[in-house]
């Protein structure tokens, strides 16, 4: 990289022309899981990141949201900027309540940064264990994290692949959280649906009912591939089975995110249109649509509507 801002070779940008989703998304449906990069020049990538994105500001989220026909956002710290939540912070501070987020923050963070978090729509901290991302962190300075931000009724969101999960299963099950798992895992969908590893991880939410899921990002699980190679309807095909695996068990407890601005992909970018029109194949009535986009996000990040209407 030749200056602080020279992308990664080889990145991918966003589509900044996705078609409009023909599946039209219920009244205050929420994309629970997206990022802002940057940009650069305002909010710097931290020195230690592991890529360095294309900018993707706050305003053409907000864009896509509409676009796409959505109320509401969550956005997830992204990793190339480390502990420094300005950027997103910033994304949400003007929406109007309309975004929450999900920081990342370190061991020696003070109560009153906290508080100050909350105010602005924080509501969860990433704990992200995919090494080719981020460096470890000792688990004993994550459960002091997750201790903390339990009294604000933050939540932990965890990040890991499917063949780790055995190996985390102790730390993850003794969170005093509600625990929210991105992307199903990474299940390897090569393998059986009803093969031990999926097994593993459909036991892991059903015998704990503070593991939430996001059934998100078919473009990163994906074998078969995007729409190109099979037509639209068919788009991640072999994704299907086991998203919607997770939200016909578990309906009150998924999610779902357009990942955008989609980092780190190597093969292709998707259109963000067709992800929205993937949502029916994967929760296939209106009830199971309006818990996956609508209730549950709503439930877990804007809890005073739920109290306001109860």
């Amino acid at each position: 990289m030749n200056s602080p801002f020279d992308k990664t070779p080889g990145w991918l940008d966003w589509c900044a022309e996705p078609s409009k989703p023909r599946f039209q998304a219920p009244p205050g449906s929420v994309d629970a899981h997206c990022h802002v990069f940057g940009p650069g020049r305002e909010f710097p990538f931290a020195p230690g990141r592991k890529y360095t994105p294309c900018d993707a500001s706050k305003t053409q989220l907000f864009a896509l949201r509409d676009r796409l026909g959505f109320t509401r956002n969550v956005v997830v710290q992204a990793t190339c900027h480390g502990a420094d939540n300005s950027a997103m912070l910033d994304c949400l501070r003007p929406s109007g309540g309309r975004a929450r987020g999900i920081a990342t923050i370190e061991r020696g963070i003070t109560d009153a940064d906290l508080q100050a978090m909350h105010t602005a729509g924080v509501r969860g901290v990433r704990f992200n264990f995919v090494r080719r991302l981020v460096d470890f962190t000792p688990k004993d300075d994550l459960m002091a994290i997750a201790a903390r931000i339990a009294k604000l009724g933050w939540h932990v969101v965890i990040y890991f692949e499917a063949v780790d999960l055995p190996e985390l299963w102790d730390f993850f099950t003794t969170l005093p959280t509600i625990v929210v798992v991105d992307h199903m895992g990474r299940p390897d969908v090569t393998k059986p649906l009803d093969g031990h590893e999926f097994k593993l991880f459909e036991a892991f939410m059903r015998q704990h009912p503070n593991v939430w899921s996001k059934v998100s990002c078919p473009e990163r699980l994906s074998v078969a591939g995007p729409p190109a190679l099979h037509g639209e309807g068919n788009a991640y095909r072999d994704v299907v089975p086991f998203a919607r695996r997770i939200v016909e068990t578990f309906p009150d407890r998924v999610l779902w995110g357009t990942d955008w601005p989609h980092p780190n992909l190597k093969n292709h970018m998707p259109d963000d249109g067709l992800l929205v029109d993937f949502i029916p194949h994967i929760a296939p009535t209106a009830e199971l649509q309006r818990k996956l986009l609508v209730d549950n996000p709503i439930r877990l990040y804007w809890a005073e509507l739920v109290s306001a209407v109860a």
